[in-house]
This record gives C-alpha cells, structure tokens and sequence, in this order.
C-alpha cells in the first residue's frame, strides 16, 4: 500500500480538550444537519489516518463495482493494490458495512468519514486481531510446559507491540489479523501432522498480502526438506506429500487468481501489486542499507568540494527531499532493481543452507527472520512497517536464550522508533513516545530477566553495542521530534530528522541481523 504523510486528520488531544471541557458536544454538520456525537466516538473520529481513506475506497470498490473492474478503478489515488483474498475481505467487511451507513460504499465519496464509518473500521480492525489472539494461544499451547511462562511473555509483547498500535489502531490497517495468521502458519509448522495444513495457512496468507512473498524460500525450503522429503536422507522423496502439498498450493492460487486470468487481467494485478516504478527508497524512513546509503550520499555531498568529488546536480533534489518518491544519488553510484533483487537473495540463501541441513523448527522460525531481514535491509521500495516481518517472528525464538535476546533488543528499539514518521503532528507525539517507552521498558527488562543463559560464554558485544545503541537514541528522538523544529521552525529542513532518525534505526537494524546471523550459524 502507499505510504502518506497526512498522520491524524484531526488533532486528538485539542479535539478531546474540547469534547470534555465544553458543556455540550460540539455539534457537527453531516450533509447540512445538526448531529451531537458522543465523546467514545469522538475519540474514535480523531485518530485516524490517510490509510483509513485507503481501506475505506477499497469498501466501496469492492461492494459497488463488478470483479473485473476492482484492479483497473482509480477515481482516488488509493487504488486497489493488494491481492484477491484481501479484496474478497474487503467485500466481505462491505457486506456489514452497508448496515453501518451506505455512504461510506459509494465509490466518489472521496474522503468520506462519518462517524458510523470511522466506527465500523475501527471496529473491524480490533474484531479480526481476534485472530491474532487465537494463533498466540495456539504457540503457547504448542511449547514444552517447561518454557510456557517464556511463551506467554513473548506473546503478550506481541499483542501489545507499539507496532501494532501504531500502524492497525492508529495508522490504520489490519496487520493484526495478517500476523495472526502467519504466527498460525508457523506454529502449525512444529509439528509432522500439521506441516501441510502450515502450508496451505502459509499460501492464503500470500493471497492476502503479498508482502508475505518475502519469506517464502524459508517456507519451501522446510517444507521441501521436511515434508516432501525424509526428514533423514535427501533421497527419499515422499510422494503422497509431494502431490497433496502441490495440489492444495496450486489450487489456493487458482482460486484467488484463475478469475483474472480468465479476464485476462494478470498483467493488471502485477502492475497494481509490483509497483516497481516508485523508486527504491520509501522516503529516508524504512531504517535499512538504502536509508544509510542515502545519508552517506547527503554527507558526501557537503565533503564533495574538499575531495574532489563530482557531484550530480540534477540528482541534489531528490536527495535532499526526503518524501516519497524516485530517489537519485548525487555522489555515490546508482541503485537498480536487480542491485536490490542479487543481494536480498544472496543474503536469503545463506540461512536456507543451515535450513536444509536442519530442517527442525528453530533453525526454520531463525530463518524466516533472516529472510525478513534480507528482505528488508536490502529490498526495493521498502516501507518502514515491513520491519514488523522481522521483529514478529523474531519475538517467538527471542527468549530461546541470552544470545537470542542480545540481538533482539537493538531491533526492537530500532524498529519500533523507526515507526514514530508514521505519527508526525504535537498531538501524537506524547502517544507514540510513552507508549513505546514503556512497552520498551516493561517488555525488554522481563526479557533480560527470563532469558536463559546458555551454556557457551556470554557474546558481551552484542550486549555492549545495545547499552551504547540505547544511550544514543534518546537524545537523537528527543531532537528528532521536538529540539529540530524549535530551532529551525516547522517545515524547515523537514527532511533532516526524517534521515537522522532513519540512518541510526538502519544502523539498530543492521547491528541486530549481524548479531542474530552470528547466533543462528554458531548455535
């Protein structure tokens, strides 16, 4: 999905302020009528985002026009863009939605928020993380009663991640149930009976979001190797599996895609859904090499003249913009699609060696980790929430013991505060920072206490590079978010704290996959 930059569209703690002090609620004028509006719903109504439009249009395009109009509509910018099962959600939501209020499904009812439309959205998003709910319970049931008390930690910090709050309650979108699912899939995958089943969950989720295609080689390399092969011997193939797994794989893709085909649309649906001309950085936000390699080209651009360095005039724009957009380097060399597409799966297949060497559990959640790792430092295009692709499964082996956790905690801090862009007026700040601190502070202090000490020597420089990494960011998010535009004004240099913050969350990021990539191989 696009990114936007909108953050709430009205200002929460002003809009509460005055619901609370005044005497009467404010009156709001709907289509030329007086209507008092609770203050539960007025909450409701301030805190949304630009994405709340997003999935507010795909309602109405998916309940007022025809299947084969869906990925060709485009009266608002916030085009159809995800895959079939998400449309067919969608479609599903628009069912109840009419009951809610009929306008919201009208297709030029651009910007359309009503109160019983701001309501019902918000409503969904928090019934189908329900789902979420559900496939914890379903890893905590799934563990040796021996670390069940570690499981029910690592999952209450991912029903509680800032993340989430962030980007599903806030931001607005329904990552919470598509993380439910995925959790799922990888719980069914700990056991033999319920490897296909974890498959076919794995599949669905692809036709949802097609984001999930990032850890798809770790998905067909456990299964290949655990599943349609002898766990025991690379030569033993398992027929029977074989033909149900390709059976039930190909049939959930024809089911979501076979109607396009037939209308001969696929082409459509690749260009909706792999956008490849929108450039390869999402702005300077996404904390991954590409943020880093765009503030080394803007440092290089200052040093230029004492080096002697040529500098690409044309490119200085882009470069020092910081918005969403085709990115140009004005010093170092430029980027391509195939640079991004070599090196994230270079750096994919090195863990899916050690997979298919040890096609158990653990080596398979620490290599859908490392390929949401690859996937997100050295990707295209990459959005800043993708590094939820990291931080989630992540958070099911974190407790596995202190090595674990010492590259986890760099990349908690860092993906989470990579996230504050999302949420950028006054209003948020106080929400996102003290939410996230304390989430930080609960969360990463009872892991520190539980994790279990292994038996080889504790690694004490991940741990060093943590204390180091912590200290820093405090200072920097304070001047991030408040001392920038108290020296330099709102709007000035607007792009400086974008890339400051960026550049130190990819330097979090990176210390964290080199950290885990030194646990995984030597564990």
């Amino acid at each position: 999905m696009r990114h936007c930059r909108n953050g709430f569209q009205d200002s929460l703690i002003p809009c509460l302020v005055r619901r609370i002090l005044s005497e009467t609620p404010e009156p709001r004028r709907r289509g030329g009528k007086i209507s008092k509006e609770p203050i539960l719903i007025s909450f409701f109504q301030c805190s949304k985002s630009t994405d709340f439009e997003v999935h507010r249009n795909w309602l109405a395009i998916t309940h007022s026009l025809p299947v084969k109009d869906w990925y060709y509509e485009k009266t608002s910018e916030w085009t159809l863009d995800y895959p079939p099962c998400f449309a067919i959600f969608e479609w599903l939501l628009s069912q109840a939605a009419r009951y809610a209020d009929p306008a919201m499904l009208v297709v030029s009812n651009l910007n359309y928020d009503s109160w019983q439309t701001v309501y019902f959205q918000r409503a969904t998003v928090i019934l189908t993380e329900f789902v979420l709910v559900y496939a914890l319970s379903r890893y905590i049931k799934s563990v040796h009663p021996s670390n069940k008390h570690l499981a029910h930690i690592a999952s209450l910090s991912i029903l509680l991640s800032p993340g989430l709050l962030i980007i599903d309650h806030i931001h607005f979108q329904y990552n919470g149930f598509l993380y439910g699912i995925l959790i799922l899939s990888i719980v069914l995958a700990r056991k033999q009976s319920t490897l296909l089943l974890s498959g076919i969950t794995f599949a669905i989720l692809i036709c949802l979001k097609h984001i999930y295609l990032y850890l798809a080689l770790a998905y067909f390399v456990y299964l290949l190797r655990a599943y349609c092969l002898d766990p025991k011997s690379f030569f033993r193939p398992q027929f029977a599996n074989i033909f149900k797994l390709g059976v039930c794989i190909v049939g959930i893709f024809a089911i979501a895609f076979g109607p396009f085909l037939q209308m001969g649309q696929l082409l459509q649906l690749k260009d909706r859904l792999f956008p490849f001309s929108r450039g390869l950085c999402h702005a300077y936000w996404a904390p991954n090499i590409w943020a880093m390699y765009s503030f080394t080209d803007r440092v290089l651009i200052q040093l230029a003249p004492r080096l002697g360095l040529t500098v690409n005039q044309e490119a200085l724009a882009s470069v020092t913009r910081g918005l969403v957009g085709d990115s140009s380097f004005a010093v170092l060399p430029e980027v391509t699609k195939e640079h991004t597409f070599i090196l994230t799966l270079l750096f994919q297949l090195l863990p899916l060696v050690k997979l298919w060497l040890r096609p158990d559990w653990d080596t398979f959640v620490g290599a859908i980790t490392l390929c949401g790792y690859a996937s997100f430092l050295f990707g295209w295009h990459v959005h800043e929430k993708a590094v939820l692709l990291i931080i989630i499964p992540f958070s099911l082996i974190a407790l596995k013991d202190r090595r674990y956790f010492s590259a986890f905690r760099p990349l908690a801090v860092a993906g989470h505060v990579s996230l504050f862009p999302l949420l950028f007026t006054a209003a948020e700040f106080p929400i996102k920072t003290v939410y996230t601190i304390l989430w930080l502070i609960l969360f990463l202090f009872v892991f520190d206490q539980v994790a279990p000490v292994p038996e080889r020597p504790r690694i004490f420089l991940a741990d060093r590079f943590s204390l180091l990494y912590h200290t820093v960011a405090i200072p920097l998010i304070v001047y991030c978010s408040l001392i920038h535009q108290l020296i330099f004004g709102l709007g000035r240099l607007e792009f400086l704290p974008l890339m400051f913050m960026s550049s130190y969350s990819a330097l979090g990021v990176v210390g964290s996959w080199v950290g885990f990539m030194v646990v995984y191989f030597t564990a």
